[in-house]
């Protein structure tokens, strides 16, 4: 092998980048700052709610909010080509006017909450109060077409540990789960977090979730997997959704920190949604994040984190 003393080095490395320099200038560019998205960019597509691959539901609480009607929100979410949406409680709602909607637009109802934060279903007195109202919930999933419904654990009760209140949600979970058998609509154990939107509840994580949803034993009592609430309380997402995979029920997502739409935190939603899609989960996923500007360029961040 020759040698090449330094002078030459140099000399050889000036002509190489002066050549490359010249052909960079001649050459077209790429792609210009201002130039059109390319033909396989989500962004480019007039309806990027249809995804290959993950089949989103636009939460109608937290997209559209200066819109007062819910079925305007449900027509917008369809004239992104969404094929469904969530929505909280649905006591309060015209729930003729939302299930017209969708039926005209054809979009579906992915999941509703059938009971919140309060009162919980962590302290046994109001067990009684949480079956009737399962009943009930059951009875509007039926009538709108919906196989999921969210249910909370419940804020942290006085003169109780953690471990005694979710004792408590597995037996009120254990007497909810033939009503929601027998109406074969799922009951879906949301786990929050603690350290940012939902400080004093007492369920967060997946492990307690996992542990409480095993101990029912039951295919219409599973988890809200809602990835945000998980990025904060405990990180890890791949890992720990392979490690609780039997019992996730319905996956919901915003990105950290922020709780808008992916691309706009620390997140890295493409590599989550494909390892949730080869681990098998191909149900509906939530958008349960407040859009950082307008619905339709969310949408198209959306449509880039299903791309892998």
């Amino acid at each position: 092998m020759s040698k090449i003393n330094r002078r030459t080095f140099v000399g050889v490395s000036s002509a190489w980048v002066g050549a490359t320099g010249l052909c960079t200038m001649l050459a077209p560019r790429a792609a210009a700052d201002d130039a059109p998205a390319p033909a396989n960019d989500p962004a480019a597509n007039d309806k990027p709610g249809k995804t290959p691959h993950t089949r989103f539901a636009v939460n109608i609480e937290m997209w559209w909010r200066k819109m007062g009607s819910y079925p305007e929100r449900i027509r917008q979410a369809a004239a992104l080509g969404f094929p469904a949406v969530e929505f909280w409680p649905w006591r309060g709602k015209n729930l003729d006017e939302i299930k017209s909607t969708c039926d005209d637009t054809g979009i579906e109802i992915a999941q509703f909450t059938a009971w919140g934060f309060v009162p919980g279903m962590n302290d046994p007195k109001f067990h009684d109060k949480f079956v009737k109202e399962i009943e009930a919930s059951v009875e509007t999933a039926k009538k709108l077409n919906c196989k999921k419904m969210t249910v909370v654990g419940g804020n942290d009760q006085p003169g109780m540990t953690q471990a005694q209140m979710h004792e408590n949600i597995i037996t009120a979970l254990k007497r909810a789960a033939p009503i929601a058998a027998a109406g074969e609509v799922m009951l879906i154990l949301e786990p929050m977090n603690i350290r940012v939107d939902h400080k004093g509840h007492c369920l967060y994580g997946s492990a307690d979730a996992v542990r409480i949803c095993r101990e029912v034993n039951s295919p219409f009592v599973k988890i809200n997997w809602d990835l945000y609430h998980m990025q904060i309380s405990e990180g890890d997402l791949c890992g720990r959704l392979r490690e609780g995979f039997d019992q996730v029920g319905y996956l919901q997502l915003a990105d950290h920190p922020g709780r808008h739409e992916p691309g706009t935190g620390e997140i890295h939603y493409n590599r989550v949604l494909k390892e949730a899609y080869e681990l098998g989960y191909h149900g509906f996923v939530g958008l349960e994040c407040n859009p950082s500007a307008s619905e339709l360029a969310a949408a198209q961040a959306v449509a880039r984190a299903d791309v892998w």
